[in-house]
């Protein structure tokens, strides 16, 4: 199978879709982007969600990554284990058919806590093959669970997952405190209180006083702000003193990134450089193309 002309490429989570046409040259000619997440399609409809997005995007090769590639997805494709790098993910492919294969996720078992992975070593591997990050460094990727990877020689050797984000999203849905958690959380003075506050190391504590502030007639400014400072906040203390000091490089959505830089520069006294913030969708892009070159 030849694929170094056209191709569609499909980020494919638990909640939310994405894919593009990409041209032979690499530019991005055509995309969509829908809830068409793992979890709304039945077990045997991803033959038949496949199709539509050929209809839609064109008749190519197509290559996936992400929650696609789980026991809930389309295949339940295994893991790469650490260390790991884009021409072992090549390798791993899971094809469906000769013009369409799903890339394998991340493993990581040992004596570390057990970790996996899927979508964000795509990531990875399109800001190491667009020369963003170095070969050894460390990264965070923001999002529902959080990771912190060290890269060893263009290697992923080790990572962790913080699930932050799917806590912030329960306890603002479902918890005794979603009234106070109305918003969105920004940078600015309640998100650095938040950090602040955290380096108690028991976020916990801290945020029921978001709820017996407002009781008392002394609500909290910007609550959704604080508590995500509070959160993000324990998160970036404990992956730093576990992943290392460093100054990351980070990966993700430019909103989520700004909060963590955020709290990185409050956490460490220095702040991450414009040039350490990646743009999630050209990484994942950019690792596909990345894996591609590794097939022939």
């Amino acid at each position: 199978m030849d694929w170094h002309g056209p191709f569609i490429a499909v980020d494919w989570g638990t909640t939310n879709r994405r894919a593009w046409r990409i041209g032979a040259d690499g530019t991005v000619q055509d995309s969509l982007a829908d809830g068409g997440g793992i979890t709304s399609v039945p077990a045997a409809g991803f033959d038949a969600e496949a199709a539509a997005l050929r209809a839609r995007l064109g008749d190519l090769p197509m290559l996936l990554g992400g929650m696609i590639g789980s026991d809930r997805g389309w295949r339940n494709v295994a893991y790469v284990p650490c260390p790991a790098d884009a021409r072992s993910l090549a390798a791993g492919i899971c094809w469906i058919d000769p013009r369409t294969g799903i890339v394998p996720g991340v493993s990581q078992k040992g004596p570390q806590v057990p970790e996996v992975m899927r979508g964000e070593e795509v990531q990875i591997f399109g800001a190491l093959a667009g020369n963003t990050i170095p070969p050894d460094s460390l990264v965070c990727h923001p999002g529902t669970h959080a990771k912190w990877v060290q890269l060893e020689g263009g290697r992923i050797a080790r990572f962790a997952t913080w699930m932050t984000g799917e806590v912030f999203a329960l306890i603002s849905r479902h918890s005794i405190l979603a009234s106070e958690l109305e918003g969105t959380a920004q940078p600015g003075p309640a998100f650095a209180a938040g950090v602040a506050a955290s380096a108690d190391r028991d976020p916990l504590g801290h945020l029921f006083a978001l709820r017996a502030g407002r009781l008392l007639g002394t609500p909290l400014p910007d609550a959704p702000s604080y508590a995500s400072g509070l959160l993000i906040g324990a998160e970036v203390r404990a992956a730093l003193a576990r992943m290392g000091d460093g100054s990351p490089y980070l990966i993700g959505r430019p909103d989520l990134c700004a909060l963590y830089a955020a709290a990185i520069a409050e956490v460490r006294g220095t702040g991450v450089q414009p040039d350490q913030i990646i743009d999630g969708e050209w990484a994942f892009l950019t690792g596909l193309r990345a894996i591609i070159r590794e097939l022939a």
